[in-house]
This record gives C-alpha cells, sequence and structure tokens, in this order.
C-alpha cells in the first residue's frame, strides 16, 4: 500500500468536521431567498424564433449546382491526385 492509499484510508475514518452541520440546511435557504429570473425566457424565445426562421428560409433557397466530379480512385485522373495538382492540369 503506497502513501496515497494510507493517506485516503486515513481521511475516510475521519470524523467530518462540525462545520459541515447543517450545511444543507444553509444553502437550501439561500438558494430559497433569491428572486426568479423572469425576463430571460422571452429573449431566449425570440432568438429561437429567429433561429428557426432562417434555418427554414435558407432550406427553401435553391442551391447552385456545382459541376459533379470524379473522385474515384481506380476510375481515371482524378483532379485531386497529387500529379495533377503538381502539374496544373484539370
Amino acid at each position: 500500500m503506497d502513501d496515497l492509499d494510507r493517506a485516503l484510508a486515513r481521511l475516510a475514518g475521519a470524523p467530518a468536521p462540525a462545520a459541515l452541520e447543517g450545511i444543507e440546511d444553509q444553502i437550501l435557504a439561500r438558494i430559497g431567498s433569491r428572486p426568479a429570473v423572469r425576463g430571460a425566457g422571452l429573449g431566449i424565445g425570440v432568438i429561437t424564433a429567429a433561429a428557426l426562421g432562417i434555418g427554414i428560409v435558407g432550406a427553401e433557397l435553391p442551391a447552385t449546382a456545382s459541376p459533379a466530379v470524379s473522385l474515384a480512385p481506380l476510375g481515371g485522373a482524378s483532379p485531386l491526385a497529387p500529379s495533377a495538382l503538381l502539374i496544373g492540369e484539370p
């Protein structure tokens, strides 16, 4: 058993500090005393609606057609092959 195991075993056997008595009640009392934030829901709703609108408009816009490029490794010359990139041929 190394030093860390001995220290952890000693810590596990030690009694809890007296300062921790009733800490749950203190924390729950502080949480209960805080005022609830109520204005954030409207802002999040507006942002959500804007993002949804942008998504719908973006999905409806037609995409421009791009020429299909074959990237098959065994079929013909690939425009992204290192030899084609070094020579500069399409």
